[in-house]
């Protein structure tokens, strides 16, 4: 009998081949810490809970404000006040009961993040400022530790997957650009539904990565661009 039939919750990724059985069995064992439980982390939160993923950690220090609600679906206006962390892991547990939701209510550092990753088989990088995301970079890469990288920005996104020896953040886009030169969505906007279609991109990566089928989103980097519907998949070379 299959273990995964009693309910039929996950009736739909047993009958793909490529997941079945086996792939389920995989999402189940697997370990994922999302970094960041706001336009990013909302979809790919929602996403990994419902496919069934064994252990979740999200990691935020910020708490829910009115402004977040027109793109960060995991929240609602109840919610307002409350830290992101809670918010979102109290969605979580309702779409799925059975996956254990780690709450790291706090802003992480290159040291902090090292030493709870290290308890994780990947990072989704959600966060929305480059500081955040160098640090972020620096430590997996550091800590031979994978990660889905996904990036918004008025009505763009962007993804890449880094794995142990392939193209990292900086071999995209070099080295960390001064904060004064770099706009941010609180300053330029970004359309709500931009963080979904990415987020559920980087979602995506991860249950590949823990089933292991298809290609990742490795030495590439996938754009899009919602006003002209145009998508690329760019090859990035590793810098020596």
């Amino acid at each position: 009998m299959n273990m995964f039939d009693t309910d039929g919750r996950y009736s739909r990724h047993l009958k793909l081949d490529e997941i079945g059985q086996k792939g389920q069995q995989r999402i189940a064992d697997g370990r994922v810490l999302i970094v960041g439980a706001g336009g990013l982390g909302s979809p790919v939160a929602l996403y990994l809970a419902a496919a069934g993923v064994g252990t979740i950690g999200i990691a935020d220090g910020d708490t829910v404000d009115i402004s977040n609600l027109q793109r960060q679906v995991i929240h609602t206006t109840d919610d307002i006040g409350s830290p992101k962390v809670a918010s979102a892991a109290r969605k979580m547990r309702r779409i799925n009961p059975d996956v254990n939701v780690v709450e790291i209510n706090e802003y992480l550092d290159t040291d902090r993040l090292a030493g709870i990753a290290a308890d994780y088989d990947i990072v989704v990088d959600a966060t929305d400022s480059f500081r955040s995301k160098y640090m972020i970079n620096d430590a997996c890469v550091k800590a031979g530790k994978p990660f889905v990288h996904g990036g918004v920005l008025r009505f763009e996104g962007n993804v890449f997957t880094h794995l142990p020896g392939s193209a990292d953040y900086r071999d995209i886009f070099g080295s960390e650009p001064s904060e004064n030169h770099v706009p941010t969505a609180s300053e330029v906007g970004v359309l709500g539904t931009i963080v979904g279609v990415i987020g559920t991109i980087q979602a995506t990566e991860v249950i590949k990565y823990l089933v292991k089928t298809g290609d990742l989103l490795t030495d590439s980097l996938l754009t899009f661009d919602a006003l002209t519907w145009t998508t690329y998949k760019i090859k990035i070379k590793k810098q020596q």
